[in-house]
């Protein structure tokens, strides 16, 4: 399988990597099974993190006997130094290793003061002189922090979402890392979901050689439509150019990427999904939402107290109550149309 250098590192990388926050939903024995699947089918590069509750735990049973054949990406969210401490020593337990390829940073509001001697920035300059991390990233979800951390040189990697969505900025941060010698990392290759052609996903990616995509794997037929891609190789055609034109169009403007950095919710909200529920009854089979659960859920909106506490923490900038109640209004009336369907 083809493998690129991530940016200035000595990290060669497999260009379709695993992301394994999916794994978390799905028992040890079923993670164990699709992440050495995903190994012995040549895949090398494994991305988790110390939230993603137990995909370490479940990577590091599956890769502990070929530690020294994978490249292992983990996260921090910590605001200080000793809280990221604790969240390494963790990650080195629960990954069973004693060495982490890439620690990042997880998604910051703001870059961490590399000279404050108690931030969680000294934290990973201390582990990586005793050897515990090899390299320093970081991930984010806003364009003015990305911007930020490749200013600075302070970090080798950066993550951010990018799929065949993208605008001309996020083009540019690509471009802006290539030219740092960053590895570029992204996230989010479906948008959250959204896109369901996993082909033209795929010939988008491999425009852009220095960009290495984590795709998200829960489930084995997952895993085998990307490793039919990888042998395959699809590149740009016509065909998927039109797809591709024609989900630019219909999903421009504001919609919701389904990060989850608006939860938690005041009052039990399940924003992530209800705030792009007009994408998903009609990009994907819309019987499961015509239940008496999600209409329930979706009903949860008329409860919105207007904290504003999701629209705060939204890094694009949703007005999100306003698209709810837009969400919810669509909704309704897409049910009284298809819920005996």
């Amino acid at each position: 399988m083809e493998k690129i250098r991530l940016g200035k590192t000595d990290l060669m990388v497999t260009q379709a990597s695993f992301g394994a926050l999916p794994i978390q939903r799905i028992s040890r024995e079923d993670a164990v099974k699709l992440v050495r699947r995903a190994y012995e089918a040549g895949i090398n590069y494994f991305d988790t993190a110390n939230a993603y509750t137990d995909s370490e735990e479940k990577l590091g049973e599956a890769l502990r006997d070929v530690r020294q054949n994978v490249v292992i990406s983990t996260k921090s969210a910590g605001k200080d130094k000793k809280t990221v401490q604790a969240h390494i020593e963790q990650s080195l337990r629960s990954l069973r290793t004693d060495y982490i390829d890439l620690f990042q940073f997880h998604n910051p509001a703001e870059l961490p003061d590399i000279n404050d001697p108690d931030g969680p920035f000294a934290a990973a300059l201390e582990a990586k002189e005793k050897g515990y991390i090899r390299h320093i990233g970081i991930t984010n979800h806003r364009l003015k922090v990305a911007h930020a951390a490749i200013d600075s040189g302070n970090f080798e990697t950066l993550q951010f979402p990018f799929c065949y969505l993208a605008t001309e900025k996020d083009l540019e941060l690509v471009e802006l890392c290539r030219q740092h010698g960053m590895g570029f990392i992204a996230m989010k290759g479906l948008s959250g979901g959204l896109l369901n052609n996993a082909e033209a996903c795929y010939a988008f990616m491999r425009q852009h050689p220095t960009v290495v995509p984590i795709w998200g794997i829960q489930h084995e037929w997952e895993l085998d439509q990307w490793l039919d891609l990888v042998k395959r190789d699809p590149r740009m055609t016509p065909e998927l150019q039109a797809v591709i034109d024609h989900d630019r169009k219909e999903l421009a403007g504001d919609f919701c990427r389904s990060c989850g950095y608006c939860l938690p919710c005041t009052v039990g909200i399940d924003i992530p999904q209800a705030a792009r529920m007009a994408q998903l009854l009609r990009r994907s089979p819309y019987q499961p939402y015509m239940s008496d659960e999600w209409h329930a859920k979706m009903h949860k909106i008329e409860d919105c107290i207007h904290c504003d506490a999701c629209r705060s923490r939204c890094p694009y900038g949703l007005d999100t109550p306003a698209l709810l109640q837009k969400q919810l209004a669509d909704y309704d009336a897409f049910y009284a149309a298809h819920h005996n369907d």
